[in-house]
């Protein structure tokens, strides 16, 4: 387990490296200069010569790549003040500290992928056993109907009508917010209650099919099949057999769907006008602001990098006969 955690660390920083350098040099390829927007609209040149050295932006793009990347795990001194480890710069926008902004969006989008993740789980994979079940009744007909339904939505196109019948015209709910777990907890689940149903709605309608087809082929395998022969419930056999072994293909594509789920929070985000880290990456890019679009794409990637470590690991904690090596 050690070594498969070793290893797979080591690619992790080996592609959060290759993201950095790309984002960074593919930034210079922009015509603009991005001292620009921190000179503001009365800029003049001796003004943006001074931005320019205080910003690193003087110095070789080999050199100013360097920096930034060392600064990750020293820190580095600006103009503006000490920036600690880990340092990724300050924004060129108003001069924050880059890594003070991602650590306070960070709790809204956290809290609003963690919570669509266990809605579409939950529901998920929840409907599409009980539809491999029933398979063939109308319950199983009901559930697989209303799940091609529902997959062909989006969150842009469902969020309005959510919020139009929910809140605007019924008041049955408030306006979506974020409000910290630690300051009322009935507060930080009302707020997201609307967020996560929608960003998970289309989640749930993969998982349901997903779920059912699994189960349905693990129903069909030969261990099942002498369970069976041997005089055990069909209940047991299901939970104690089949469901399990259905698991494995359900992680598989979850590794894979954290990378649209972070996709997902950024239109959910501005959909419900939340400040996440979705919203932030958008206005790195609309500002040009590299230090800002830098700091959000690394602790995204390393953020989903390890979740999908996590979710291998499960593999052999679910199914004895996958071995991590």
């Amino acid at each position: 387990m050690l070594q498969f955690f070793i290893r797979r660390s080591l690619g992790a920083f080996v592609i959060l490296l290759l993201i950095s350098a790309f984002t960074f040099f593919m930034f210079f390829a922009i015509p603009q200069d991005p001292a620009l927007l921190a000179c503001g609209k009365n800029c003049t040149p001796d003004a943006l010569k001074i931005i320019h050295e205080n910003l690193g932006l003087d110095k070789p793009i080999t050199v100013q790549y360097w920096q930034f990347m060392s600064g990750i795990f020293t820190g580095r001194d600006f103009a503006v003040g000490h920036c600690d480890a880990p340092c990724f710069g300050v924004s060129f926008r108003n001069n924050e500290m880059i890594w003070d902004t991602i650590i306070d969006r960070f709790p809204t989008t956290i809290s609003l992928t963690v919570g669509a993740l266990v809605v579409f789980l939950t529901v998920g994979i929840g409907a599409g056993m009980i539809a491999a079940w029933k398979k063939g009744t109308l319950i199983d007909k009901s559930f697989s109907s209303v799940s091609l339904v529902l997959s062909s939505m989006q969150i842009y196109f469902l969020g309005p009508i959510v919020l139009g019948l929910l809140v605007y015209s019924t008041g049955w709910l408030d306006s979506p917010k974020y409000v910290p777990i630690t300051d009322s907890l009935t507060g930080w689940f009302m707020g997201l209650l609307i967020p996560w149903v929608v960003m998970a709605t289309i989640f749930t309608a993969n998982y349901t099919r997903m779920s059912r087809s699994t189960m349905i082929e693990q129903l069909q395998e030969e261990h099942v099949r002498t369970a069976r022969a041997k005089g055990m419930s069909s209940r047991y056999v299901f939970f104690r057999y089949a469901w399990r072994g259905s698991l494995i293909p359900i992680v598989t594509i979850l590794g894979i769907d954290l990378g649209a789920l972070f996709g997902g929070a950024i239109v959910t985000e501005f959909t419900f006008q939340l400040a996440g880290i979705g919203r932030l990456a958008v206005e790195s890019v609309l500002f040009k602001d590299l230090p800002l679009t830098m700091g959000v794409m690394l602790f995204s990637a390393a953020f989903i990098l390890l979740f999908n470590i996590l979710v291998d690991a499960l593999y052999a904690f679910i199914d004895p006969r996958v071995r991590l090596a």
